[in-house]
């Protein structure tokens, strides 16, 4: 058996971080695994679809790349991000310099506080019920995440150490979609005690019901809306990923835009520590951007699926909260989490505990979207003859 070095001080080397959420579910794993007709593993939001041929092809024409790729990314890309925040988010007069890639969102959503130069003392707030990685950012900085859904919930002492608004919407795990008038009012309290807002809109393609235009709903607002931000990017910043409506997740394609001055700082930091998004990927993200048929192809698929998976799990005795957007299904049968997550493992369905998105998420669980035709299909009809 070996031991992790230690220095003569006595403290180990590498960070003390939790264990993953993700390990916690072997056990149920693998009593999926049991099922006759095979597991239906519904527990992460990784794409299975097909990386659309138009993006291989991209990817595939740019493989000649002897030399370093820019960190702030090409104009090229970076004009593409521009074009579809117009075309799609109703976004406009964004400028190219205020733009730039990243490997994927994650990445940028755990090292931002750092990268903003956040340390002891200072408080980054994320949603009641989020995304793990908001928390990790905080730790990496050394400053303090705290779960709030408005600012008018903190006290003034906490309130006034906050330098980072975490806004997450369409939110994982719930699905809820931050109208105009809450994004507005969320950006104006944060201008006001000088805090940055951060909008991870990674889901923003995927809204359903009155938030799917294609069948007459209204697109989901980004941060950088002018309804939004009354014309100014100061302060704000929008992340999307590629990963969810291109089938990208493999790519690590992603990017941030926003204000300028500090866009171009992180830009610079970047610079000092390598952080560049690989040329053929950069390449792959412009000409996804600019197509629109593949999105609109890939969202079919997951809202077909996701009606069948509606009435199923609301058959098994699942109530749906919010879930007006996203590849999720945020459910509580009013029992306690792993429960329900055990019950579901019998079926051969592993499903995502909610308790993994903080202590509000208690009794819920996530189901995602993210199974073939085929494996939703069993799901579904496990489901409805339980």
């Amino acid at each position: 058996m070996t031991t992790a070095p230690q220095h003569a001080s006595g403290r180990p080397f590498g960070l003390q971080l939790p264990d993953y959420p993700w390990d916690a579910l072997a056990p149920y794993l693998a009593t999926a695994a049991k099922h006759p007709d095979g597991p239906v593993n519904l527990s992460i939001g990784t794409p299975v679809d097909p990386t659309p041929a138009l993006v291989q092809d991209a990817l595939k024409a740019a493989a000649d790349a002897p030399g370093y790729p820019t960190t702030h990314g090409t104009l090229a890309l970076r004009q593409a991000v521009v074009d579809w925040f117009a075309r799609r988010r109703n976004v406009h007069g964004l400028s190219p310099a205020d733009v730039m890639p990243t490997v994927g969102s994650k990445e940028l959503v755990a090292w931002l506080p750092l990268l903003l130069g956040l340390g002891a003392g200072d408080v980054v707030v994320r949603p009641s019920v989020a995304y793990p990685t908001y928390d990790m950012g905080a730790v990496f900085a050394g400053a303090t995440s705290v779960a709030a859904d408005s600012l008018a919930e903190l006290d003034a002492e906490t309130l006034a150490r906050v330098r980072l608004v975490w806004v997450n919407s369409p939110g994982n795990p719930t699905g809820i979609v931050r109208g105009v008038s809450e994004l507005r009012e969320l950006v104006a309290a944060a201008r006001e005690i000088g805090a940055v807002v951060a909008s991870d809109e990674c889901y923003g393609e995927l809204g359903w019901g009155q938030w799917d235009p294609e069948n007459g709903g209204e697109a989901v607002p980004s941060v950088l809306d002018p309804r939004v931000s009354g014309g100014s990017n100061e302060g704000l910043l929008a992340i999307y990923s590629l990963s969810k409506q291109s089938n990208l997740a493999g790519y690590r394609a992603a990017f941030v835009a926003g204000d300028s001055a500090i866009v171009a700082n992180l830009v610079n930091s970047r610079k000092h520590a390598g952080m560049i998004v690989p040329h053929p990927v950069q390449e792959a993200m412009r000409v996804a951007l600019g197509d629109d048929a593949h999105v609109s192809a890939q969202k079919a698929l997951y809202r077909r699926r996701r009606s069948q998976l509606v009435g199923a799990l609301e058959a098994f005795g699942l109530t749906i909260h919010h879930s007006e957007a996203g590849l999720y299904l945020w459910c509580t049968a009013g029992e306690d989490t792993w429960t329900t997550i055990g019950r579901l493992a019998e079926l051969g369905i592993v499903a995502g505990p909610g308790t993994f998105y903080g202590e509000a998420g208690n009794g819920f669980i996530r189901v995602a979207l993210t199974g073939s035709d085929e494996r939703i299909a069993a799901a579904a009809r496990r489901l409805n003859e339980k």
